[in-house]
């Protein structure tokens, strides 16, 4: 396999800069779980901006953000906080740490770990848990104007204490800890910069065996102005979905759908299929795509990717008129690309009224596939997020059933609706809320797998811990 590497110099101060570690101390706590409100390109009309509202789940592009540890029945999981304590209040990322004990149904205070001297939720934290029980909190930037950190727990399955194991840049992190084959870590390199690709946004592919020492980055795709991606693990195999910025539109479009796949860790990458494809993936026309939406005049939005019983992908999309705001686009329909083992079959779910309406697709071990997405219209309509709804279906996608609205009458918009890792029924899915036009506060929220009822984390704690009722 093909790719290009990272040049001599980059990698010694890669080296350097994982040398000077941060010594370890204990975190700071807050007195809460606060989410940080955010918005991105002022459009001058009803909706206010292209996107906007609660982010401390944001982005998509970002996981795992919580994962379930069995060994100490414990979800762990990091999110976007911030230093605002009311919507006036100017804000700044803080990047959270917490976990919520399912033995003892309690939450803990959140550990303050970094202060990214922002307000922007694209540097929100991602998180892995090595086979060793530490957890690894990667903390990126958008773009190269700020660094980016790398942290692992003093002591395993424990929040408290954090040392700083690399000061370095990468962007829209998805770290994969694939047991003793170490972690790789698919992210976005911004301008080409180290695995030369013309493309303003490549994607690339990190390894390392330990998560201090890593190999240099090589490039994994970069098409026209650039590419988003998503991606998911079964444990052995990693898989990434990721679409391309078409000309005309720039980096404000979202075209096509490609899927590639790893079972050895990165050293090579074939199609669903198994054909073994040539990196970087640099041209629209290739063996990875899956659906062509620049013939049919439509955006994709790239939600969610899971894998089958059989190891075969599934993705979660959204198609899109245009990237505004507002009904002139809809519709916003959601759909699954399912691999059958000799094509992909694409199945429509539902429709939206956003194109940042973001849900998160399980597969379950008796071949349930759900959705739990804010697909029902909120307080803020037309804006990111709304009412979070469940929806199931029994037949690969063929067919789905809306099981039950999880949300109703909700002051803000639902927004980023998020899967953890090895996720427990208890602790099904996080996310925030916040007002979809204007500054606010955002709220914490968890709902277990059936539904049962949608939990609010405390956002003001007089107690070291918190614990969630039944």
């Amino acid at each position: 396999m093909k790719g290009s590497m990272l040049s001599v110099a980059a990698a010694a101060t890669l080296l350097l800069a994982c040398a000077r570690q941060a010594l370890a101390e204990p975190l700071a706590t807050d007195d809460g779980y606060r989410g940080v409100w955010y918005a991105n390109q002022a459009s001058g009309d009803a909706y206010r901006y292209k996107y906007s509202g609660g982010m401390a789940t944001y982005p998509h592009q970002h996981a795992p953000i919580a994962v379930y540890c069995p060994q100490v029945e414990k979800t762990f999981f990091v999110y976007g906080g911030t230093t605002a304590r009311v919507a006036s209040d100017k804000q700044r990322l803080l990047h959270m740490v917490s976990c919520f004990d399912h033995r003892r149904r309690t939450l803990p205070r959140p550990r303050i770990l970094l202060d990214k001297q922002t307000s922007d939720a694209h540097d929100n934290p991602v998180l892995a848990v090595d086979v060793a029980g530490h957890l690894w909190v990667f903390s990126p930037s958008h773009g190269t104007g700020r660094p980016s950190y790398i942290h692992r727990s003093v002591r395993p399955y424990d929040i408290a204490e954090f040392e700083r194991v690399a000061e370095t840049n990468f962007s829209y992190p998805q770290p994969w800890q694939l047991g003793e084959r170490g972690f790789l870590l698919l992210h976005t390199r911004y301008g080409g910069r180290d695995v030369e690709v013309k493309a303003r946004r490549s994607l690339a592919i990190w390894t390392s065996k330990d998560g201090r020492r890593w190999d240099a980055p090589r490039a994994l795709a970069g098409i026209a102005q650039g590419c988003y991606q998503v991606s998911w693990t079964n444990g052995r195999r990693v898989g990434t979905a990721f679409n391309h910025h078409p000309p005309p539109l720039g980096l404000n479009g979202r075209a096509n759908l490609y899927y590639v796949q790893t079972d050895d860790a990165g050293a090579t990458w074939t199609t669903a299929a198994g054909e073994e494809i040539e990196l970087p993936v640099t041209e629209a026309e290739n063996p990875a795509l899956v659906y062509d939406s620049v013939r049919e005049k439509k955006l994709v939005y790239l939600k969610d990717i899971n894998f089958d019983a059989d190891g075969r992908p599934v993705i979660l999309f959204l198609t899109s008129g245009g990237y505004e705001a507002g009904p002139k686009n809809d519709p916003r329909t959601w759909q699954t690309a399912r691999w059958t083992g000799t094509t992909w079959e694409r199945r429509v779910l539902t429709t939206s009224d956003n194109n940042y309406d973001h849900g998160s697709l399980y597969i379950e071990a008796d071949g349930a596939w759900r959705v739990i997405a804010p697909t029902e219209d909120g307080p803020q309509r037309g804006n990111p997020g709304g009412e979070v709804v469940v929806w199931t279906s029994g037949d690969q996608g063929v067919t789905w059933k809306r099981v039950k609205q999880l949300t109703a009458n909700s002051e803000y918009n639902h927004t980023f609706i998020r899967r953890p890792l090895n996720a427990d029924p208890d602790f099904y899915a996080l996310w925030a809320d916040g007002h979809g036009r204007e500054a606010s506060p955002s709220r914490l929220y968890f709902t277990d797998r059936d539904g049962t009822r949608v939990w609010r984390l405390p956002e003001k704690m007089n107690e070291d811990e918190a614990t969630v009722r039944p």
